[in-house]
């Protein structure tokens, strides 16, 4: 039996706080439904003749074929389109390339850099639109992680994640949403120069006192993280940020989760996992970055039992597989 919210038909995840609290639980619970069909070596037709453009203009492995799995594992297809592919926001206009692709496809996604490009695909395609990550927002990540998060403590409300690092990122800013939505405390570890939108924190604010959690922005990793049960981090140059690298390894050096830092949190050997998005520099050297060794987490962490960040990147297909059942499939039969 899958768990199921018909209200969820046909809608558009463009950001969290495009969904009640109760609907984004609902899309974590089907994708371990999802996950545990899978497992079961079941490969259905819940998505058959269902078809899905996959717009990228950001390179990608996780986002793009767990996007392309998802699909294919339950009787559909998938198109991925390149900005080389499409004349999308340069011989033709956004506007006009999303009421193309609606006439074509069930659904779009896309990873790209501005959030207006999807919010316009999503206001004029007719068709269900994903967010698989812009400038300011990561949703369909969150998911995944929420997921692994819920996997492995069997619950999600009442416990504590800390975010260290670059705290006004697109990670950074859906994962605060996604912790007040379900409940967790969170601490964003981040020096003040790189602290998020005053704005998004208010709205996090409230999202999270409505379900007794708390979201914090401290400026001190050791004090942030202390009590944590999951200790986060993400790149230090995101893509797009290259000019911006050397500012940013100064003022990130002193944020690097290291194993000092996951003891700082009391519950090493405990209740206590890591979670990284990926890519990860954790113990090579980068044309990106040009560093050798390790960056924002050191390779302990990173291969340590309690670093999770595999069980993570599978569960990127099974929540975007929730996504697409969700908005694409009739489950009232079932």
């Amino acid at each position: 039996m899958l768990s199921w919210r018909p209200e969820l038909y046909g809608r558009s995840l463009l950001r969290l706080a495009d969904f009640s609290d109760e609907e984004m639980l609902a899309l974590v619970q089907l994708a371990i439904d999802l996950k545990a069909r899978r497992r079961a070596g079941i490969r259905g037709d819940l998505l058959s003749r269902r078809h899905v453009a996959l717009i990228f203009e950001k390179s990608s492995t996780r986002t793009r074929n767990s996007a392309s799995v998802a699909i294919r594992d339950e009787g559909g297809t998938a198109e991925y389109l390149a900005t080389h592919d499409i004349h999308l926001g340069s011989k033709e206009s956004v506007k006009d390339t999303a009421r193309v692709l609606g006439r074509l496809f069930d659904g779009i996604l896309f990873r790209g850099f501005k959030q207006s490009t999807v919010e316009t695909l999503a206001a004029h395609s007719g068709v269900p639109v994903w967010n698989g990550l812009t400038d300011d927002f990561h949703p369909t990540q969150i998911l995944a992680d929420l997921m692994t998060v819920q996997e492995r403590f069997g619950r999600l409300k009442g416990l504590k994640v800390a975010y260290v690092g670059d705290g006004r990122n697109n990670v950074a800013n859906s994962l605060m949403f996604g912790c007040a939505k379900a409940g967790v405390h969170f601490v964003n570890c981040t020096p003040d120069a790189l602290s998020p939108d005053p704005a998004l924190v208010r709205e996090a604010r409230g999202v999270a006192a409505r379900n007794g959690a708390a979201v914090e922005i401290v400026s001190d990793p050791r004090r942030g993280v202390a009590g944590a049960n999951v200790v986060y981090t993400d790149v230090w140059v995101s893509m797009g940020e290259e000019a911006q690298k050397e500012q940013r390894l100064s003022l990130l050096r002193p944020y690097q989760v290291n194993m000092a830092l996951m003891e700082a949190t009391g519950n090493l050997g405990g209740d206590l996992i890591f979670l990284h998005c990926l890519p990860a520099f954790h113990d090579c050297e980068t044309a990106v970055t040009a560093q050798s060794g390790a960056l924002e987490v050191t390779d302990d962490v990173f291969e340590a039992p309690f670093s999770k960040v595999f069980d993570e990147a599978e569960n990127r297909m099974h929540t975007i597989k929730a996504l697409y059942v969700s908005a694409m499939a009739d489950l009232s039969a079932m």
